[in-house]
């Protein structure tokens, strides 16, 4: 997978996407709202399961109780945690349907650099030609299509000096 101006290029297409805020950046900092440069390894998937069935064999599921760290302070940065968590946190049930499925990447993880940015995930975008907080985002039936064609260990290839 190819991030371009155009889109996301995979498999013979060009599916929409946004990306972070902050655009594209080689030194991605926590909160700078910027997608990091460079080849970023597909590690996992989480799904919702009160809201779709698995879409594939790898995907875990995600329900009340499962958040991610995104506190540079706590010793589970970047981190899949469970409540309640005293450090600062993203639900990844929530309300909205922006989560209902996330593709992982392998940025800043397992090992996590202190303030180098917090996961950065592949899910449902708010709307089209919103930006994110620096993950990449694209509509449902999109990212549903994207992940039940793709294999743990695929690649997100961002460029450098895209905007």
């Amino acid at each position: 997978m190819v991030l371009t101006r155009m889109g996301l290029r995979v498999r013979g297409r060009v599916i929409p996407c946004t990306i972070g805020r902050g655009g594209v950046t080689t030194t991605k900092r926590e909160g700078d709202g910027a997608t990091p440069a460079g080849i970023h390894g597909i590690v996992g998937c989480l799904y919702r399961p009160d809201r779709m069935a698995k879409p594939v064999d790898w995907a875990v599921p995600i329900g009340p109780g499962d958040l991610w760290s995104d506190d540079p302070a706590d010793e589970d940065y970047n981190l899949m945690v469970r409540a309640p968590h005293p450090f600062s946190h993203e639900r990844l049930a929530r309300a909205d349907r922006m989560y209902d499925l996330i593709i992982l990447t392998d940025w800043n993880w397992p090992r996590a650099r202190r303030g180098a940015g917090s996961a950065i995930f592949i899910h449902t975008w708010r709307a089209p030609g919103r930006p994110t907080a620096g993950c990449v985002a694209m509509a449902f039936p999109d990212l549903l299509w994207l992940v039940q064609g793709m294999r743990h260990g695929a690649r997100l290839i961002v460029p450098e000096g895209l905007a």
